[in-house]
């Protein structure tokens, strides 16, 4: 893989192309992955695969008008080529004041917070991966009432990221992950269901045991089977943990700054209002150690800080 040095000095190279092609300002991000996989089922082993990619995205600004673009090929020439496109695209995009660079004096050093850890020890083996998905489809196929697996997957990948921008900011971070899951398929009286369980981190060492994770699959299945329909009625709905990450994307959908400043949004006239019940307080916290979403500075080279978007229900 390219190392970070050589990343940074790409960037910065192309935000100067761009600024030089006739943009008054630019940003530039790439990313860098590598990922295995691991995929069982009844057993055996399906697939073994290794991806390796690199993709590049660059923002320009020609007054108050910009566009992104982006792409894999991180030729010299695909490039250039890059750049005029992009600064012929924002010369004919609508002008956008609320779109901008941070200012100077508001960027990140660029610099790890001390214990944010992001980064696992090392790649695991094919081997590791694999003895992780048997575990967790042994378990769940253990389960009274599961009669299938749909199968049991394990992964590790790392990811490293660079930005560049022409207000003076680089910096570069990395982070790992992995995760493995489990479907069981259960069956009464000729009616199938299927449920899942998975468990994911930052660092193998802090994922839940894989027998868990396939016995808990297991009896989810197992606990769909004999629902009924209930009558449209007004009733409180209590959601399970797991949905919470989708309950919140909806949530940050509909407070992004872009869909507020284009009037776009349900929310846009709601700061300060009651969304919540009291007693609900919703933190985005980039600094927490071994997140998954965890990152030394944001998408702009901006510091990063936990920040309650929702403090007792507003």
């Amino acid at each position: 893989m390219t190392q970070t040095p050589d990343l940074l000095d790409r960037l910065a190279s192309l935000v100067d192309q761009a600024t030089r092609a006739g943009a008054d300002a630019a940003d530039a991000v790439v990313a860098q992955s590598r990922g295995l996989e691991v995929a069982y089922r009844m057993g055996e082993r399906e697939s073994l695969e290794r991806a390796e990619s690199m993709d590049l995205g660059l923002r320009v600004f020609v007054g108050d008008r910009t566009a992104s673009v982006a792409s894999g090929d991180l030729s010299e020439k695909t490039l250039a080529a890059l750049v005029e496109r992009a600064v012929a695209m924002a010369k004919a995009a609508p002008p956008d004041p609320s779109v901008l660079l941070a200012k100077a004096d508001q960027l990140s050093d660029g610099s790890m917070p001390p214990g944010l850890d992001l980064i696992g020890p090392g790649e695991p083996s094919p081997e590791a991966l694999s003895e992780m998905a048997k575990a967790a489809e042994a378990a769940m196929l253990e389960v009274s009432g599961v009669t299938n697996s749909e199968g049991a997957g394990a992964s590790w990948g790392r990811t490293d990221i660079a930005l560049a921008t022409t207000n003076g900011f680089t910096g570069a971070y990395g982070r790992t992950s992995a995760g493995f899951s489990s479907t069981a398929i259960a069956e009464q009286d000729g009616l199938m269901e299927r449920d899942y369980d998975y468990s994911s981190a930052t660092h193998m060492s802090d994922l839940a045991a894989a027998e868990l994770v396939g016995r808990t699959a297991g009896q989810r299945a197992v606990r769909r089977l004999g629902a009924k329909r209930v009558k449209s009625q007004a009733v409180p709905v209590v959601f399970e943990q797991r949905l919470a990450g989708g309950l919140l994307r909806n949530l940050s959908s509909a407070i992004n700054g872009a869909a507020i400043a284009r009037g776009v949004s349900f929310l846009k006239d709601k700061m300060g209002e009651q969304l919540f019940q009291p007693g609900v307080t919703i933190i985005d916290d980039p600094l927490r150690p071994r997140g998954m979403a965890s990152r030394p500075f944001d998408a702009e080279g901006l510091p990063v800080s936990a920040f309650a978007f929702i403090q007792d229900g507003i």
